[in-house]
């Protein structure tokens, strides 16, 4: 069974949804017990890093992800749940993260053109690194996925399985052991996505 964190912040029908046409169980809960005994744990994550961290942390959530992610349980975060596996975030100051992958969270204002537009709104194509990690293994180079974000993953090169054009590259995906980040989102990006959720089903969560 997977579990997709409900802790007040994500687009947790149209996952719950994606998880159903591929044949595979996923309750929506913020339920300690029912995320522990998941086999797997979803963290979604739509708007405000610190806010979303709040949310995490009243819900009594944040310290079971870090214990459940250090059990060796996969776990994907998903856009703002992916930046919040991360150290910390510079959105609108300094905010603390999960710390499950080393890196921080900063504008992409930083790195792109001045004439293109925030948010990073649009579907672009992935580029992997080598060996493929397990959750592209049905992708092809250049597959498109479906992206929403002003701010990305930076200092985080060990842990880069895949990156995005956007005037830069930029971090599109992270691995580390049994946790995945996908700065996308999975459960708007058609059947490339629902691809990358099907691997992630079936991964045993090493990179």
């Amino acid at each position: 069974m997977i579990a997709i964190v409900d802790y007040g912040v994500g687009n947790l029908f149209s996952l719950s949804s994606s998880f159903r046409a591929i044949g595979f169980e996923a309750v929506i809960s913020s339920d300690p017990a029912v995320i522990s005994a998941a086999d797997k744990i979803i963290l979604p994550g739509v708007g405000a890093f610190e806010d979303a961290a709040k949310k995490l942390f009243d819900s009594g959530l944040f310290d079971l992800v870090i214990r459940e992610a250090e059990k060796g349980k996969p776990i994907l975060g998903i856009c703002l749940g992916m930046q919040l596996l991360f150290e910390r975030s510079f959105e609108y100051g300094e905010h603390k993260g999960l710390g499950l992958i080393k890196g921080d969270i900063r504008p992409i204002s930083d790195v792109i053109p001045a004439d293109l537009k925030i948010p990073h709104i649009g579907w672009n194509a992935l580029h992997f690194t080598e060996p493929r990690a397990e959750i592209f293994k049905y992708l092809k180079e250049g597959d498109h996925v479906y992206f929403v974000h002003s701010f990305y993953a930076a200092n985080c090169e060990e842990s880069v399985i895949a990156t995005a054009e956007y005037g830069a590259p930029l971090t599109a995906a992270v691995a580390k052991g049994n946790v995945f980040g996908c700065q996308f989102h999975p459960e708007k990006s058609g059947a490339v996505g629902l691809s990358i959720l099907r691997a992630f089903c079936e991964s045993e969560g090493a990179k």
